[in-house]
Protein backbone atom coordinates (compact mmCIF):
# COMPACT_ATOMS: atom_id res chain seq x y z
CA UNK A 1 0.00 0.00 0.00
CA UNK A 2 1.28 3.44 -0.88
CA UNK A 3 0.90 6.27 1.60
CA UNK A 4 0.91 9.87 0.41
CA UNK A 5 2.17 12.77 2.53
CA UNK A 6 0.25 15.90 3.40
CA UNK A 7 0.77 19.09 1.44
CA UNK A 8 1.65 22.21 3.47
CA UNK A 9 -1.93 23.48 3.09
CA UNK A 10 -3.45 20.22 4.27
CA UNK A 11 -0.91 19.94 7.08
CA UNK A 12 -2.09 23.34 8.32
CA UNK A 13 -5.72 22.22 8.06
CA UNK A 14 -4.92 19.14 10.12
CA UNK A 15 -3.07 21.18 12.71
CA UNK A 16 -6.03 23.54 13.09
CA UNK A 17 -8.35 20.58 13.31
CA UNK A 18 -6.25 19.01 16.07
CA UNK A 19 -6.53 22.20 18.10
CA UNK A 20 -10.31 22.20 17.67
CA UNK A 21 -10.65 18.52 18.52
CA UNK A 22 -8.51 18.88 21.64
CA UNK A 23 -11.07 21.32 23.06
CA UNK A 24 -13.96 18.83 22.78
CA UNK A 25 -14.83 17.37 26.16
CA UNK A 26 -17.62 15.12 24.80
CA UNK A 27 -15.19 12.46 23.53
CA UNK A 28 -12.21 10.56 24.91
CA UNK A 29 -8.56 11.04 23.99
CA UNK A 30 -8.67 7.75 22.08
CA UNK A 31 -11.63 8.94 20.05
CA UNK A 32 -9.83 12.20 19.30
CA UNK A 33 -6.76 10.29 18.17
CA UNK A 34 -8.77 7.91 16.00
CA UNK A 35 -10.67 10.78 14.41
CA UNK A 36 -7.52 12.79 13.59
CA UNK A 37 -5.93 9.68 12.12
CA UNK A 38 -8.86 9.16 9.75
CA UNK A 39 -8.85 12.83 8.72
CA UNK A 40 -5.11 12.71 8.05
CA UNK A 41 -5.58 9.72 5.76
CA UNK A 42 -8.45 11.47 4.02
CA UNK A 43 -6.47 14.68 3.45
CA UNK A 44 -3.44 12.78 2.19
CA UNK A 45 -5.53 11.33 -0.60
CA UNK A 46 -4.03 8.04 0.44
CA UNK A 47 -7.23 5.99 0.72
CA UNK A 48 -4.79 3.08 0.66
CA UNK A 49 -4.46 3.02 -3.10
CA UNK A 50 -3.46 -0.33 -4.48
CA UNK A 51 -1.17 -1.26 -7.33
CA UNK A 52 -3.70 -1.73 -10.10
CA UNK A 53 -1.58 -4.19 -12.05
CA UNK A 54 -1.60 -6.61 -9.11
CA UNK A 55 -5.40 -6.99 -9.04
CA UNK A 56 -6.64 -10.41 -10.08
CA UNK A 57 -10.17 -11.68 -10.63
CA UNK A 58 -11.07 -14.14 -7.87
CA UNK A 59 -11.57 -17.78 -8.87
CA UNK A 60 -14.64 -19.83 -7.96
CA UNK A 61 -12.66 -21.20 -5.02
CA UNK A 62 -12.30 -17.65 -3.65
CA UNK A 63 -15.76 -16.36 -4.58
CA UNK A 64 -17.92 -19.46 -4.46
CA UNK A 65 -21.07 -19.58 -6.63
CA UNK A 66 -24.08 -20.04 -4.37
CA UNK A 67 -25.61 -22.76 -6.52
CA UNK A 68 -22.56 -24.99 -5.95
CA UNK A 69 -23.09 -25.11 -2.17
CA UNK A 70 -24.08 -28.50 -0.82
CA UNK A 71 -27.64 -28.98 0.34
CA UNK A 72 -28.13 -29.31 4.08
CA UNK A 73 -29.34 -32.80 5.07
CA UNK A 74 -33.03 -32.82 5.89
CA UNK A 75 -32.49 -33.92 9.45
CA UNK A 76 -33.96 -31.67 12.15
CA UNK A 77 -31.41 -32.82 14.75
CA UNK A 78 -28.47 -32.00 12.45
CA UNK A 79 -30.02 -28.64 11.56
CA UNK A 80 -30.40 -27.86 15.26
CA UNK A 81 -26.67 -28.58 15.76
CA UNK A 82 -25.85 -26.14 12.98
CA UNK A 83 -28.07 -23.37 14.29
CA UNK A 84 -26.91 -23.77 17.88
CA UNK A 85 -23.48 -22.61 16.67
CA UNK A 86 -24.89 -19.37 15.27
CA UNK A 87 -25.63 -15.88 16.54
CA UNK A 88 -27.24 -13.19 14.40
CA UNK A 89 -25.98 -9.62 14.71
CA UNK A 90 -27.80 -6.74 13.07
CA UNK A 91 -26.06 -3.41 12.53
CA UNK A 92 -28.62 -1.12 14.11
CA UNK A 93 -26.76 2.16 14.42
CA UNK A 94 -28.51 4.09 11.66
CA UNK A 95 -31.27 6.62 11.97
CA UNK A 96 -33.93 6.98 9.32
CA UNK A 97 -32.51 10.49 8.90
CA UNK A 98 -32.75 10.72 5.11
CA UNK A 99 -36.32 9.41 5.29
CA UNK A 100 -37.44 12.05 7.79
CA UNK A 101 -37.29 9.83 10.88
CA UNK A 102 -35.54 10.66 14.16
CA UNK A 103 -35.40 7.23 15.80
CA UNK A 104 -33.71 3.95 14.83
CA UNK A 105 -34.36 3.09 11.21
CA UNK A 106 -35.24 -0.46 12.22
CA UNK A 107 -38.54 0.69 13.75
CA UNK A 108 -39.93 2.02 10.47
CA UNK A 109 -43.06 0.07 9.55
CA UNK A 110 -42.48 -2.17 6.55
CA UNK A 111 -45.81 -3.90 6.03
CA UNK A 112 -48.82 -5.31 7.88
CA UNK A 113 -47.97 -3.08 10.83
CA UNK A 114 -44.59 -4.81 11.28
CA UNK A 115 -41.26 -2.99 11.49
CA UNK A 116 -37.82 -4.14 10.32
CA UNK A 117 -37.08 -5.23 13.88
CA UNK A 118 -40.40 -7.09 14.20
CA UNK A 119 -39.63 -9.06 11.03
CA UNK A 120 -36.09 -9.90 12.21
CA UNK A 121 -37.42 -11.18 15.55
CA UNK A 122 -40.14 -13.25 13.84
CA UNK A 123 -37.56 -14.82 11.49
CA UNK A 124 -35.33 -15.99 14.35
CA UNK A 125 -38.26 -16.96 16.56
CA UNK A 126 -39.49 -19.21 13.77
CA UNK A 127 -36.10 -20.95 13.50
CA UNK A 128 -35.87 -21.44 17.26
CA UNK A 129 -39.39 -22.85 17.44
CA UNK A 130 -39.04 -25.11 14.38
CA UNK A 131 -35.72 -26.71 15.35
CA UNK A 132 -35.66 -26.29 19.12
CA UNK A 133 -32.44 -24.30 18.85
CA UNK A 134 -31.25 -21.11 20.51
CA UNK A 135 -30.13 -18.51 17.99
CA UNK A 136 -29.71 -15.21 19.86
CA UNK A 137 -30.07 -11.77 18.28
CA UNK A 138 -27.52 -9.05 18.91
CA UNK A 139 -28.27 -5.46 17.98
CA UNK A 140 -25.18 -3.28 17.60
CA UNK A 141 -26.28 0.26 18.28
CA UNK A 142 -24.64 3.63 17.91
CA UNK A 143 -24.91 6.50 20.38
CA UNK A 144 -27.84 7.64 18.22
CA UNK A 145 -29.91 4.48 18.62
CA UNK A 146 -28.87 2.66 21.80
CA UNK A 147 -31.25 4.23 24.31
CA UNK A 148 -34.31 4.03 22.06
CA UNK A 149 -33.55 0.46 20.99
CA UNK A 150 -33.05 -0.69 24.59
CA UNK A 151 -36.59 0.50 25.35
CA UNK A 152 -38.10 -0.93 22.17
CA UNK A 153 -36.79 -4.49 22.64
CA UNK A 154 -38.65 -4.80 25.94
CA UNK A 155 -41.78 -5.62 23.94
CA UNK A 156 -40.11 -8.89 22.89
CA UNK A 157 -39.56 -10.04 26.49
CA UNK A 158 -41.92 -13.00 26.08
CA UNK A 159 -40.56 -13.99 22.67
CA UNK A 160 -38.73 -17.25 22.06
CA UNK A 161 -35.46 -15.43 21.45
CA UNK A 162 -32.62 -13.90 23.44
CA UNK A 163 -32.02 -10.29 22.43
CA UNK A 164 -28.90 -8.39 23.46
CA UNK A 165 -28.06 -4.78 22.69
CA UNK A 166 -24.45 -3.72 22.22
CA UNK A 167 -23.13 -0.19 22.25
CA UNK A 168 -20.53 0.76 19.70
CA UNK A 169 -17.62 0.99 22.10
CA UNK A 170 -14.04 2.02 22.45
CA UNK A 171 -11.79 1.84 25.46
CA UNK A 172 -11.12 4.97 27.45
CA UNK A 173 -9.01 4.21 30.48
CA UNK A 174 -11.05 1.78 32.56
CA UNK A 175 -14.35 2.98 31.10
CA UNK A 176 -16.30 2.01 28.02
CA UNK A 177 -17.88 4.74 25.97
CA UNK A 178 -20.19 4.90 22.99
CA UNK A 179 -18.05 6.01 20.06
CA UNK A 180 -18.85 9.23 18.27
CA UNK A 181 -16.91 11.55 15.98
CA UNK A 182 -17.65 15.19 15.09
CA UNK A 183 -18.98 16.06 11.65
CA UNK A 184 -17.01 18.61 9.61
CA UNK A 185 -18.22 21.32 7.25
CA UNK A 186 -16.91 20.40 3.81
CA UNK A 187 -16.02 23.95 2.82
CA UNK A 188 -13.53 24.69 5.61
CA UNK A 189 -13.27 21.46 7.68
CA UNK A 190 -14.55 23.30 10.74
CA UNK A 191 -16.19 20.93 13.23
CA UNK A 192 -19.95 21.31 13.53
CA UNK A 193 -19.80 21.26 17.36
CA UNK A 194 -17.35 24.18 17.14
CA UNK A 195 -19.85 26.06 14.95
CA UNK A 196 -22.52 25.84 17.61
CA UNK A 197 -24.22 22.58 16.56
CA UNK A 198 -23.66 20.72 19.81
CA UNK A 199 -26.75 18.50 19.47
CA UNK A 200 -27.07 15.06 17.88
CA UNK A 201 -26.61 16.39 14.35
CA UNK A 202 -23.09 17.53 15.19
CA UNK A 203 -21.90 13.97 15.71
CA UNK A 204 -21.94 10.61 13.96
CA UNK A 205 -21.00 6.97 14.73
CA UNK A 206 -17.78 6.13 12.82
CA UNK A 207 -19.06 3.12 10.88
CA UNK A 208 -19.18 -0.60 11.51
CA UNK A 209 -15.40 -1.02 11.42
CA UNK A 210 -15.73 -0.99 15.21
CA UNK A 211 -17.83 -4.17 15.13
CA UNK A 212 -15.05 -6.47 16.34
CA UNK A 213 -13.69 -4.17 19.09
CA UNK A 214 -17.27 -3.61 20.26
CA UNK A 215 -17.94 -7.35 20.52
CA UNK A 216 -14.79 -7.78 22.57
CA UNK A 217 -15.09 -4.67 24.74
CA UNK A 218 -18.72 -5.36 25.59
CA UNK A 219 -17.88 -8.83 26.93
CA UNK A 220 -20.30 -10.44 24.45
CA UNK A 221 -17.60 -12.24 22.48
CA UNK A 222 -16.36 -14.25 25.47
CA UNK A 223 -19.94 -14.91 26.60
CA UNK A 224 -20.92 -16.28 23.18
CA UNK A 225 -17.84 -18.49 22.99
CA UNK A 226 -18.61 -19.92 26.44
CA UNK A 227 -22.08 -20.89 25.14
CA UNK A 228 -20.58 -22.87 22.25
CA UNK A 229 -21.33 -20.30 19.55
CA UNK A 230 -18.96 -20.44 16.57
CA UNK A 231 -20.21 -18.02 13.90
CA UNK A 232 -21.84 -14.62 13.83
CA UNK A 233 -23.97 -13.62 10.86
CA UNK A 234 -23.75 -9.85 10.45
CA UNK A 235 -26.11 -7.76 8.29
CA UNK A 236 -27.68 -4.32 8.12
CA UNK A 237 -31.00 -4.15 9.95
CA UNK A 238 -32.64 -2.56 6.87
CA UNK A 239 -31.66 -5.40 4.52
CA UNK A 240 -34.81 -7.50 4.41
CA UNK A 241 -33.12 -10.13 2.24
CA UNK A 242 -30.46 -10.92 4.85
CA UNK A 243 -32.01 -13.98 6.47
CA UNK A 244 -30.20 -16.95 8.04
CA UNK A 245 -29.07 -19.34 5.28
CA UNK A 246 -28.31 -22.92 6.37
CA UNK A 247 -26.40 -23.75 3.18
CA UNK A 248 -23.92 -20.94 3.79
CA UNK A 249 -23.49 -21.79 7.48
CA UNK A 250 -23.00 -25.48 6.69
CA UNK A 251 -20.40 -24.65 4.00
CA UNK A 252 -18.37 -22.43 6.31
CA UNK A 253 -18.29 -24.96 9.14
CA UNK A 254 -17.36 -27.87 6.86
CA UNK A 255 -14.61 -25.90 5.11
CA UNK A 256 -13.32 -24.09 8.20
CA UNK A 257 -13.74 -20.67 6.58
CA UNK A 258 -13.13 -17.96 9.18
CA UNK A 259 -14.75 -15.17 7.18
CA UNK A 260 -17.29 -14.97 4.39
CA UNK A 261 -18.61 -11.92 2.56
CA UNK A 262 -21.78 -12.31 0.56
CA UNK A 263 -21.51 -10.63 -2.82
CA UNK A 264 -24.07 -10.45 -5.59
CA UNK A 265 -24.04 -9.53 -9.30
CA UNK A 266 -23.57 -5.81 -9.90
CA UNK A 267 -26.08 -3.70 -11.82
CA UNK A 268 -25.78 -0.11 -13.04
CA UNK A 269 -27.31 0.96 -9.72
CA UNK A 270 -24.42 -0.61 -7.77
CA UNK A 271 -21.37 0.72 -9.61
CA UNK A 272 -19.89 2.42 -6.53
CA UNK A 273 -20.21 -0.64 -4.31
CA UNK A 274 -17.10 -2.39 -3.00
CA UNK A 275 -16.02 -5.61 -4.68
CA UNK A 276 -13.82 -8.61 -3.87
CA UNK A 277 -10.48 -9.10 -5.58
CA UNK A 278 -7.48 -11.37 -5.24
CA UNK A 279 -4.47 -9.27 -4.28
CA UNK A 280 -1.02 -10.52 -3.36
CA UNK A 281 -2.35 -13.97 -2.65
CA UNK A 282 -5.29 -12.93 -0.48
CA UNK A 283 -8.92 -12.08 -0.96
CA UNK A 284 -9.50 -8.39 -0.33
CA UNK A 285 -12.30 -5.83 -0.39
CA UNK A 286 -11.74 -3.10 -2.96
CA UNK A 287 -13.63 0.13 -2.28
CA UNK A 288 -13.91 3.02 -4.69
CA UNK A 289 -11.93 5.19 -2.24
CA UNK A 290 -8.89 2.97 -2.89
CA UNK A 291 -9.08 3.21 -6.67
CA UNK A 292 -6.62 5.54 -8.44
CA UNK A 293 -8.44 8.31 -10.29
CA UNK A 294 -7.47 7.01 -13.72
CA UNK A 295 -9.13 3.65 -12.98
CA UNK A 296 -12.41 4.82 -11.43
CA UNK A 297 -14.44 4.29 -14.60
CA UNK A 298 -12.94 0.82 -14.94
CA UNK A 299 -13.93 0.09 -11.33
CA UNK A 300 -17.51 1.16 -12.04
CA UNK A 301 -17.72 -1.09 -15.07
CA UNK A 302 -20.03 -4.07 -14.64
CA UNK A 303 -17.98 -5.95 -17.22
CA UNK A 304 -14.70 -6.24 -15.29
CA UNK A 305 -15.99 -6.04 -11.70
CA UNK A 306 -19.15 -8.09 -11.82
CA UNK A 307 -19.94 -8.41 -8.10
CA UNK A 308 -20.34 -6.10 -5.13
CA UNK A 309 -20.44 -6.38 -1.34
CA UNK A 310 -23.90 -6.83 0.20
CA UNK A 311 -22.49 -6.23 3.70
CA UNK A 312 -23.81 -9.65 4.76
CA UNK A 313 -20.84 -11.10 6.64
CA UNK A 314 -20.23 -14.44 8.37
CA UNK A 315 -17.33 -14.47 10.82
CA UNK A 316 -15.84 -17.13 13.08
CA UNK A 317 -15.94 -16.00 16.70
CA UNK A 318 -12.73 -17.79 17.74
CA UNK A 319 -10.93 -16.09 14.87
CA UNK A 320 -12.16 -12.68 16.08
CA UNK A 321 -10.84 -13.54 19.54
CA UNK A 322 -7.47 -14.59 18.09
CA UNK A 323 -7.08 -11.48 15.96
CA UNK A 324 -8.17 -9.17 18.75
CA UNK A 325 -5.53 -10.74 20.99
CA UNK A 326 -2.74 -10.70 18.42
CA UNK A 327 -3.33 -7.35 16.74
CA UNK A 328 -4.51 -5.00 19.46
CA UNK A 329 -2.91 -1.66 20.02
CA UNK A 330 -2.80 0.00 23.44
CA UNK A 331 -6.16 1.66 22.94
CA UNK A 332 -7.82 -1.70 22.25
CA UNK A 333 -8.41 -0.98 18.58
CA UNK A 334 -7.18 -2.47 15.32
CA UNK A 335 -4.05 -0.81 13.91
CA UNK A 336 -4.93 1.65 11.18
CA UNK A 337 -3.32 -0.59 8.57
CA UNK A 338 -6.26 -2.94 9.11
CA UNK A 339 -8.96 -0.35 8.51
CA UNK A 340 -10.17 1.65 5.55
CA UNK A 341 -11.98 4.94 5.56
CA UNK A 342 -15.07 5.85 3.59
CA UNK A 343 -15.84 9.50 2.99
CA UNK A 344 -19.53 10.41 2.94
CA UNK A 345 -21.06 13.75 2.06
CA UNK A 346 -24.43 14.59 3.62
CA UNK A 347 -26.41 17.72 4.47
CA UNK A 348 -27.24 18.94 7.97
CA UNK A 349 -29.56 21.95 8.09
CA UNK A 350 -28.67 22.69 4.48
CA UNK A 351 -24.91 22.64 5.15
CA UNK A 352 -22.70 20.09 3.37
CA UNK A 353 -20.80 18.12 5.97
CA UNK A 354 -18.22 15.37 5.80
CA UNK A 355 -18.05 12.23 7.89
CA UNK A 356 -15.35 9.58 7.70
CA UNK A 357 -16.26 6.00 8.53
CA UNK A 358 -14.58 2.59 8.82
CA UNK A 359 -15.70 -0.69 7.28
CA UNK A 360 -15.82 -4.18 8.85
CA UNK A 361 -15.62 -5.71 5.37
CA UNK A 362 -12.00 -4.58 5.06
CA UNK A 363 -11.00 -7.09 7.74
CA UNK A 364 -11.52 -10.00 5.33
CA UNK A 365 -7.83 -10.16 4.42
CA UNK A 366 -6.78 -10.91 8.02
CA UNK A 367 -8.79 -14.11 8.39
CA UNK A 368 -7.75 -17.62 7.37
CA UNK A 369 -9.56 -19.34 4.49
CA UNK A 370 -11.64 -16.20 3.88
CA UNK A 371 -14.04 -16.43 0.96
CA UNK A 372 -16.86 -14.66 -0.79
CA UNK A 373 -20.10 -16.36 -1.81
CA UNK A 374 -21.89 -15.04 -4.88
CA UNK A 375 -25.48 -15.10 -3.64
CA UNK A 376 -28.78 -14.42 -5.43
CA UNK A 377 -29.89 -10.81 -5.57
CA UNK A 378 -32.82 -11.73 -3.31
CA UNK A 379 -30.40 -11.66 -0.35
CA UNK A 380 -29.80 -7.95 -0.94
CA UNK A 381 -33.01 -6.03 -0.37
CA UNK A 382 -32.09 -2.85 1.53
CA UNK A 383 -34.46 0.02 2.19
CA UNK A 384 -32.45 3.22 1.85
CA UNK A 385 -35.22 5.47 0.55
CA UNK A 386 -39.00 5.56 0.20
CA UNK A 387 -38.67 4.24 -3.35
CA UNK A 388 -37.30 1.03 -1.80
CA UNK A 389 -40.07 1.11 0.79
CA UNK A 390 -42.65 1.15 -1.99
CA UNK A 391 -41.16 -2.04 -3.43
CA UNK A 392 -41.25 -4.02 -0.18
CA UNK A 393 -44.73 -2.77 0.78
CA UNK A 394 -46.18 -3.78 -2.58
CA UNK A 395 -47.57 -7.04 -3.91
CA UNK A 396 -44.15 -7.66 -5.46
CA UNK A 397 -43.47 -9.58 -2.25
CA UNK A 398 -45.43 -11.85 0.04
CA UNK A 399 -44.68 -12.28 3.74
CA UNK A 400 -44.13 -15.62 5.47
CA UNK A 401 -42.67 -16.08 8.98
CA UNK A 402 -41.08 -12.64 8.80
CA UNK A 403 -39.41 -13.35 5.45
CA UNK A 404 -40.25 -11.41 2.29
CA UNK A 405 -40.69 -13.79 -0.64
CA UNK A 406 -40.76 -12.75 -4.26
CA UNK A 407 -44.24 -13.02 -5.74
CA UNK A 408 -44.06 -15.77 -8.41
CA UNK A 409 -46.60 -13.82 -10.47
CA UNK A 410 -43.80 -11.39 -11.38
CA UNK A 411 -42.32 -12.64 -14.67
CA UNK A 412 -39.46 -10.12 -14.83
CA UNK A 413 -36.65 -11.17 -12.41
CA UNK A 414 -35.57 -7.54 -11.96
CA UNK A 415 -37.36 -5.10 -9.70
CA UNK A 416 -39.13 -2.13 -11.26
CA UNK A 417 -37.19 1.13 -11.36
CA UNK A 418 -38.82 3.58 -8.94
CA UNK A 419 -38.07 7.32 -8.97
CA UNK A 420 -40.13 9.42 -6.57
CA UNK A 421 -39.87 13.21 -6.30
CA UNK A 422 -38.76 15.08 -3.15
CA UNK A 423 -42.39 15.33 -2.02
CA UNK A 424 -42.17 11.60 -1.21
CA UNK A 425 -38.76 11.65 0.52
CA UNK A 426 -40.01 11.51 4.11
CA UNK A 427 -41.82 8.38 5.26
CA UNK A 428 -44.78 10.33 6.67
CA UNK A 429 -45.27 12.21 3.39
CA UNK A 430 -44.79 9.04 1.37
CA UNK A 431 -47.49 7.21 3.33
CA UNK A 432 -49.94 10.11 3.19
CA UNK A 433 -49.63 10.36 -0.61
CA UNK A 434 -50.77 6.76 -1.18
CA UNK A 435 -54.33 5.88 -0.14
CA UNK A 436 -53.15 2.33 -0.71
CA UNK A 437 -49.97 0.86 -2.17
CA UNK A 438 -50.60 0.13 -5.87
CA UNK A 439 -50.16 -3.26 -7.51
CA UNK A 440 -46.83 -3.26 -9.37
CA UNK A 441 -46.48 -6.89 -10.46
CA UNK A 442 -46.31 -5.83 -14.12
CA UNK A 443 -44.54 -2.49 -13.61
CA UNK A 444 -41.27 -1.80 -15.43
CA UNK A 445 -40.62 1.72 -14.16
CA UNK A 446 -42.32 4.53 -12.27
CA UNK A 447 -41.28 8.19 -12.28
CA UNK A 448 -43.24 10.73 -10.23
CA UNK A 449 -42.63 14.48 -10.26
CA UNK A 450 -44.54 17.25 -8.57
CA UNK A 451 -47.39 17.36 -6.05
CA UNK A 452 -48.94 13.97 -6.83
CA UNK A 453 -51.37 12.00 -4.64
CA UNK A 454 -52.28 8.40 -5.48
CA UNK A 455 -55.77 7.01 -5.15
CA UNK A 456 -56.74 3.59 -3.82
CA UNK A 457 -56.76 0.28 -5.67
CA UNK A 458 -54.39 1.28 -8.48
CA UNK A 459 -52.55 -1.13 -10.76
CA UNK A 460 -49.43 0.19 -12.48
CA UNK A 461 -48.14 -1.59 -15.57
CA UNK A 462 -45.28 -1.06 -18.01
CA UNK A 463 -43.51 2.29 -17.97
CA UNK A 464 -45.40 4.86 -15.94
CA UNK A 465 -44.60 8.54 -15.57
CA UNK A 466 -46.83 10.82 -13.50
CA UNK A 467 -46.10 14.55 -13.68
CA UNK A 468 -47.98 17.35 -11.93
CA UNK A 469 -47.58 20.87 -13.26
CA UNK A 470 -45.72 23.30 -10.97
CA UNK A 471 -48.01 24.65 -8.27
CA UNK A 472 -50.79 22.20 -9.10
CA UNK A 473 -51.90 19.30 -6.90
CA UNK A 474 -52.74 16.17 -8.86
CA UNK A 475 -54.65 13.12 -7.66
CA UNK A 476 -53.63 10.16 -9.74
CA UNK A 477 -56.60 7.84 -9.63
CA UNK A 478 -56.62 6.13 -13.03
CA UNK A 479 -57.09 2.36 -12.52
CA UNK A 480 -54.08 1.45 -14.64
CA UNK A 481 -51.61 2.94 -17.04
CA UNK A 482 -49.54 1.14 -19.65
CA UNK A 483 -46.46 2.75 -21.22
CA UNK A 484 -47.79 6.26 -20.86
CA UNK A 485 -47.43 9.68 -19.24
CA UNK A 486 -50.31 11.41 -17.50
CA UNK A 487 -50.12 15.12 -16.82
CA UNK A 488 -51.76 17.16 -14.07
CA UNK A 489 -54.88 17.67 -16.18
CA UNK A 490 -55.45 13.94 -16.42
CA UNK A 491 -54.55 13.95 -20.09
CA UNK A 492 -52.77 10.93 -21.57
CA UNK A 493 -49.71 12.13 -23.46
Amino acid sequence: MATATLSPVDAEKLSNLQSSVSSLDQISENEKSGFINLVARYLSGEAQHIEWSKIQTPTDEVVVPYDTLAHVPEDAAETKKLLDKLVVLKLNGGLGYTMGCTGPKSVIEVRNGLTFLDLIVIQIETLNAKYGCNVPLLLMNSFNTHDDTSKIVKKYAKSNIEIHTIKQLTTSGVFLRKVKYPRMVVEDLILLPCKGNTGKDGWYPPGHGDLFPSLMNSGKLDALLSEGKEYVFVANSDNLGAVVDLKILNHLINNKNEYCMEVTPKTLADVKGGTLISYEGKVQLLEIAQVPDQHVNEFKSIEKFKIFNTNNLWVNLKAIKRLRGNRCTEDGDYPESQRYHLSLLIKVDGVKVLQLETDAGAAIRFFNHAIGINVPRSRFLPVKATSDLLLVKSDLYTLSDGVLLRNPARANPANPSIELGPEFKKVANFLSRFKSIPSIIELDSLKVTGDVWFGAGLTLKGKVEVAASPGVMMEYGIPWCDDGIWNSLGEFL
